[in-house]
């Protein structure tokens, strides 16, 4: 199991525009028809990471917490369904079906999308204010698959309550750890 950080992109970033098929409703789902109202989170993740395995309960509460607060939530998998078949859209309908994912689950085949954000591993979280500013990026919380620690999302979560409540967010912002995303050989 690689441990793989964040690339960290620069606060204040405005988020990249993309166009991706949500595999849950196979409709295309563009940001500017994605964002919610107060914020946007957008997080790379994908069906067999076991950090993500690790965490998708708790992401499936926030999101149902925060959706109904005006933060919209967008899910990304980027991963390269060559050489990881697991990852097919075919099979991210089924995973978004098991967590109960109240939040698109987006297939990036290019990985345009990932580059674009500079996202590294899985689970990837970014938190966007109205204006699609970033905010926040990082960890979850301090859990990891093994670590004994319970998942809280406490990290993210004081970045999109602070967001919510007009305060400001700390900029001491903890990269995420996971999976590498996996990249296409290129020729």
């Amino acid at each position: 199991m690689a441990r793989t950080p964040s690339n960290m992109l620069p606060l204040g970033t405005t988020a990249p525009k993309f166009e991706l098929m949500d595999t849950i409703t196979d409709t295309m789902v563009s940001l500017d028809t994605a964002k919610g109202e107060k914020g946007t989170v957008i997080m790379f993740i994908c069906n067999h990471c076991p950090f993500v395995v690790h965490v998708n309960p708790e992401i499936s509460q926030l999101g149902l917490e925060y959706q109904k607060k005006g933060i919209r939530f967008v899910a990304i998998s980027s991963n390269d369904i060559e050489n990881y078949p697991q990852d097919s859209p075919d099979l991210m309908k089924v995973k978004a079906k098991e967590e109960h994912y109240s939040f698109p689950y987006l297939y990036d085949e290019t990985q345009e999308v990932a580059t674009a954000y500079d996202a590294a591993c899985t689970p990837d979280f970014y938190l966007f204010d109205d204006a699609l500013k970033l905010v926040y990026r990082g960890q979850l919380d301090d859990s990891r698959p093994g670590n004994g620690l319970p998942v809280t999302g406490k990290d993210l979560r004081n970045a999109m309550d602070a967001l919510l409540e007009g305060k400001q967010i700390d900029e001491l912002q903890k990269p995420s750890i996971g999976c590498n995303i996996k990249w296409k050989i290129q020729n």
